[in-house]
């Protein structure tokens, strides 16, 4: 089990030192979802610091500044992971949840709520559409042709419709869960950390947020910690433009 005590400065800078990256041996894809948005600026500095790219999924949703995540206030922190090279896939605007087919439909219901709307497919492109139009105007930048569905939630109407307009779904693997949305009195973050290194293989595609309201130890001060790990295990960090072998072959399973 690694501490957050223990890797000092120094240790962390030998295992992210290049010698070490020249052992990478092994993939993985490091996917972030927008979530509360309260970590962010820490989560992307630890990004740049181990030259880490990341596939960002991308919603509107609320964040801790009482905004938006895809609000104008935030076009410096999305103007940044452009110029830092991330990939970039739809999360949906409005972020809520597909909750079955109807017909030539598909329910699309806010998390908690009984109601909602049903999209058919031109309504379905443009929710997958529109965080690219925040997006472009906000840095000039379209999205990749992937996409996933809030809570990994999918329907057999929502990956046509979403394949029909261009938009392969990425979910993440088992392994590659880290918990980050979790109960921390549950699932501290050392227990998360520990299970991830030992856990992950080659090819696993990892899910994490930019922050998550309701959990009291943030995941964000293990991160570094990640990283360097699974750098110093032999990993690299890819960006996806469509979903990679290994999640194709568990979803088979």
């Amino acid at each position: 089990m690694l501490s957050r005590r223990g890797f000092g400065a120094a240790a962390l800078a030998a295992l992210a030192s290049p010698a070490a990256a020249a052992q990478c041996g092994k993939t993985v894809y490091l996917t972030v979802d927008t979530g509360w948005m309260d970590r962010a600026e820490d989560i992307a500095a630890v990004m740049a610091r181990h030259g880490v790219k990341a596939t960002l999924f991308i919603a509107d949703e609320r964040t801790y500044r009482g905004d938006t995540s895809l609000g104008d206030a935030w076009a410096p922190f999305w103007r940044a992971r452009v110029a830092e090279g991330h990939a970039f896939g739809s999360h949906t605007l409005r972020h809520w949840y597909f909750r079955g087919d109807v017909g030539e439909q598909v329910r699309f219901i806010p998390w908690g709520a009984r109601e909602g709307v049903l999209l058919d497919r031109a309504a379905m492109c443009a929710e997958l559409r529109a965080p690219e139009d925040r997006l472009k105007a906000m840095t000039g930048r379209g999205l990749d042709p992937v996409w996933r569905a809030p809570g990994g939630r999918t329907t057999p109407n929502a990956l046509r419709f979403a394949q029909a307009c261009g938009f392969a779904h990425v979910g993440w693997t088992g392994n590659g869960f880290l918990g980050d949305e979790l109960p921390s009195d549950k699932h501290p973050n050392a227990t998360l950390l520990s299970r991830s290194l030992a856990a992950i293989r080659d090819g696993e595609v990892l899910v994490m947020h930019w922050g998550i309201r309701s959990r009291e130890q943030k995941y964000a001060d293990v991160f570094e910690e990640l990283v360097v790990g699974l750098k110093a295990r032999g990993f690299c960090f890819a960006t996806l433009t469509a979903p990679p072998p290994r999640l194709v072959a568990e979803a088979r399973r």
